[in-house]
């Protein structure tokens, strides 16, 4: 329910239905319920309220509204249960002045943080998205005042940090459930219904996802990975002609962008189309969710499950430029983790013939030479032209953004250099599929030395190491001796561990296999072995 006379009518009921319960509650706040706003009442830390319901002049009210509405999902029509997370100092829709602050804080620093390389162009929206569905959704509300919190509070010093990570860790399992349940309302082909609150969902999980991971919570990485997978095949599903071997993946993405708007026009003296915040939404989130399915894929030995998507979607051509650019979100262009996906696939295929005991040598390596060869084309072709990220030449923009134009595109022009990093891992990352554990091999060592070096010599700041860790960890486990101290040293400098938890659970895993490097069984190791040495889905993102 986005707009409309229904939603009306459900604002103007939950209005009167709020003020009827008041006296049922420690204290009551204002808000606007109107454009997927909801209406809250205070509660202490860590309770469900649910706002206790009546027969309404339209229906009956159902749990699953309830579970909808809390994720700000279009409610079912004719009910009228909102179930709302309320936390005492994370207010859903209020003016209070703290949430000001971490929503600004959230923005300001810990966005650009934890995405250096996403700079949508200020006269596209910019990041006005987030802020929107930050008002529209109680889930991201709450998930990103949770995690802005978080921070701040490490950065003041007003938290000890284990204590800090599992407080927000058990607000995030809270808003997981409900999205887990809500999930379950709109499953099917329902999602034609709630298309923009399943966007929100989607978004949602991503977002919660990151964090967990951020701070090395990889425990529950499968089910919400597996989720969000999920539900983007519906959404995908919904856009097309219901199934996807009927519709390219590309025109079904390009159907739901197109159903989640209308783009809103600026007038400004010239027509500036800017992408609504669901529209922006699903851009982000799926680019992220291909890459963490292609990463999770290389740790399982399976092939990603978004696979057969992968070509449609991230592949350019002469004339069109891919639905979703990877490049533009995590810095690495779509063709090296296109490659990437395609030995994954190959690694999984090759477990497969061999638990069968038909693996085919020659078929193998075919298979293995042509990504072999697509990957060192477009390695050779970057190192002889390297993509320039376009600047606006003569845009009064740069004007006003001139005090900090410099610094917040530095990680942007980069990127040439970060996709090499990514490059020359996947070719360590052939290598071992193929031909086994042979960190003396000249083809692995000439790898593994470039990727050390344009991390230790060319890239810039050393904070963009935690937008390459897998490459990084692929590159450390068959690093030399000699190299050890380089790797430590880069680690060494990322400090403190709770802002940079993924490095140093990637720099774990290395010197666990430096410290098995002499040990019988090491001519059977591979990467995916040294990645689940925890025994969970360990997402190096």
């Amino acid at each position: 329910m986005d707009g409309g006379s229904r939603q009306e009518a459900m604002a103007e009921w939950l209005k009167c239905e709020v003020k009827e319960n008041a006296h049922r509650r420690r204290g009551e706040r204002s808000v606007n319920v109107s454009s997927d706003r909801i209406s809250a009442a205070e509660a202490p830390t860590g309770e469900w309220i649910v706002l206790l319901q009546r027969p309404s002049p339209m229906n009956l009210s159902t749990p699953k509204c309830a579970l909808l509405k809390a994720a700000a999902v279009d409610p079912c029509p004719g009910t009228s249960t909102p179930l709302i997370r309320c936390e005492a100092d994370s207010r859903l829709a209020s003016n209070d002045s703290r949430d000001s602050v971490l929503i600004m804080f959230y923005l300001e620093s810990v966005l650009p943080f934890m995405f250096p390389f996403y700079q949508p162009s200020l006269l596209q929206g910019g990041r006005s998205w987030i802020l929107e569905m930050m008002i529209s959704s109680p889930v991201v509300r709450q998930a990103t005042l949770c995690q802005s919190s978080y921070y701040l509070s490490l950065v003041r010093g007003t938290a000890e940090y284990d204590g800090a990570c599992e407080m927000v860790l058990a607000q995030t399992r809270d808003a997981f459930a409900v999205l887990s349940q809500s999930l379950r309302v709109i499953d099917g082909p329902g999602i034609t219904e709630h298309m923009h609150g399943a966007v929100r969902i989607m978004v949602s999980i991503m977002q919660l996802q990151r964090f967990e991971v951020a701070v090395r919570s990889f425990n529950n990485c499968q089910s919400h990975l597996s989720a969000a997978l999920a539900l983007f095949r519906q959404l995908l599903d919904s856009g097309g002609t219901g199934a996807v071997g009927l519709a390219c993946p590309s025109s079904s993405f390009d159907a739901v962008i197109s159903r989640l708007g209308p783009s809103s026009w600026l007038s400004l003296g010239q027509n500036v189309q800017v992408p609504s915040a669901e529209q922006a939404a699903f851009r982000f989130s799926s680019a992220l969710l291909i890459l963490d399915d292609i990463i999770a894929s290389t740790v399982l030995q399976e092939p990603p499950r978004l696979y057969e998507y992968h070509r449609s979607l991230l592949s350019s051509s002469d004339s069109t430029e891919p639905v979703i650019n990877l490049g533009a979100l995590v810095g690495c262009q779509n063709w090296a983790l296109l490659r990437i996906g395609e030995i994954a696939a190959l690694d999984a295929w090759k477990q497969q013939c061999k638990k069968a005991e038909n693996l085919d040598i020659i078929q193998l390596v075919h298979r293995a030479t042509s990504v072999k060869d697509s990957l060192e084309a477009d390695l050779a072709r970057l190192e002889t032209n390297p993509v320039i990220t376009p600047q606006d030449n003569g845009s009064l923009l740069d004007v006003f953004t001139a005090d900090h134009c410099q610094q917040s595109r530095t990680p942007a022009s980069q990127g040439s250099l970060v996709t090499k990093v990514w490059a020359h891992a996947a070719l360590v990352y052939l290598f071992v599929v193929v031909s086994g554990w042979q960190p003396a091999s000249l083809d692995v060592r000439y790898h593994v030395g470039r990727i050390v070096e344009l991390l230790t010599h060319q890239i810039s700041p050393a904070a963009l190491l935690r937008t390459m860790v897998w490459p990084f960890c692929v590159a450390g486990c068959l690093a030399e001796p000699a190299q050890e101290p380089l790797l430590r040293g880069m680690v060494d400098t990322l400090q403190p561990l709770s802002v940079f938890g993924t490095v140093h659970e990637a720099f774990g895993i290395m010197e666990n296999v430096w410290r098995s490097r002499d040990a019988g069984n090491a001519a059977n190791r591979d990467l995916a072995a040294c990645f689940r040495i925890r025994g969970d889905l360990v997402l190096l993102v």
